[in-house]
């Protein structure tokens, strides 16, 4: 982290945001919930928003694929998920999301915190920017280092002796709904990548235009169709582990929040934009500038 990095005047208020993946669609020990509706630039979010006290944190928690499992990864909002959370005071990212191991050493039911992703999607909506205004994020570290230690460090306290925590590794991001053919699943094996999904790079690039420190747990189910013993595995098997990993995540992410909450930690995501923007502001349409103002207010000033 740049030693000059400034903390954004919003962080010591901030809250902490939960996406929920499959197997995971609501976030236990939340008191004093409320559901919020938000309506954003991009239409409506996955679901209802559920902001509530955990500990002594607020949390905002959204299942991205809504509660009852709605959305394709490609149907996701992405956009208006990302900016209702930011329009709601959050300002870290706790995403969680089943994958499948791409490596005999990442075995099903364990937790990988990657630092890494491949992009295999194709034509998703993956800027706020646009339509007059243009900035370039730099994303050479897709993922928060800081969220992600953070996170790390929970899984770790959390997990019993037979399973196992793996920190760093590429997560590779496809299209979908379906899976991969063994060809695709052995190219990415060469490539060097550690599990697949199908959502969270979109998710992680908004975040970094929003200035929201974006971390992932992934959640391995099975193995991809690689494996030798692929076919010995049962969807009964998948969901059993699905439903295993969703329980363990109830505990990393509690834990992980609590230490959020503590530290506050200031991210470099925190600061994304300020190097970002290309257009001057006096030169963006307006109608472009309303859409982007929670996010580049600090830097381009309120709408007129």
């Amino acid at each position: 982290m740049a030693s000059d990095l400034q903390p954004p005047a919003d962080l010591a208020s901030a809250c902490i945001g939960v996406l929920g993946g499959s197997g995971l669609y609501a976030m236990e020990g939340l008191r004093d919930v409320e559901e919020v509706v938000v309506e954003t630039p991009w239409g409506a979010p996955s679901d209802r928003l559920r902001r509530g006290r955990l500990g002594d944190a607020t949390v905002v928690f959204l299942a991205r694929h809504g509660r009852h499992h709605t959305f394709l990864p490609s149907e996701v909002p992405y956009r208006a998920n990302i900016w209702a959370l930011r329009s709601l005071g959050v300002r870290w990212i706790l995403s969680c999301s089943a994958v499948g191991s791409l490596q005999e050493d990442l075995r099903p039911l364990d937790l990988v915190v990657p630092d890494q992703f491949i992009d295999r999607t194709q034509g998703r909506p993956a800027s706020f920017f646009g339509e007059g205004a243009v900035a370039h994020v730099a994303f050479g570290d897709p993922l928060c280092p800081v969220v992600s230690t953070v996170l790390a460090d929970a899984a770790i306290a959390e997990l019993p002796a037979d399973r196992h925590l793996h920190r760093g590794g590429t997560y590779l991001c496809m299209e979908g709904p379906a899976f991969s053919t063994r060809a695709e699943s052995e190219l990415y094996r060469r490539w060097g990548c550690s599990v697949i999904g199908m959502t969270n790079h979109t998710e992680a690039r908004l975040a970094r235009e929003a200035e929201i420190a974006y971390a992932t747990l992934a959640m391995v189910t099975d193995y991809d169709c690689w494996h030798a013993d692929h076919d010995a595995v049962t969807v009964e098997m998948v969901i059993a582990n699905l439903h295993a990993n969703a329980r363990t995540a109830q505990g990393v992410v509690a834990r992980a929040v609590e230490a959020l909450n503590d530290q506050r930690p200031l991210s470099p995501a925190h600061g994304a934009l300020a190097t970002a923007l290309m257009t001057a502001p006096d030169q963006v349409p307006a109608a472009t500038r309303r859409r982007l103002d929670l996010f580049t207010r600090p830097y381009w000033g309120p709408c007129s």
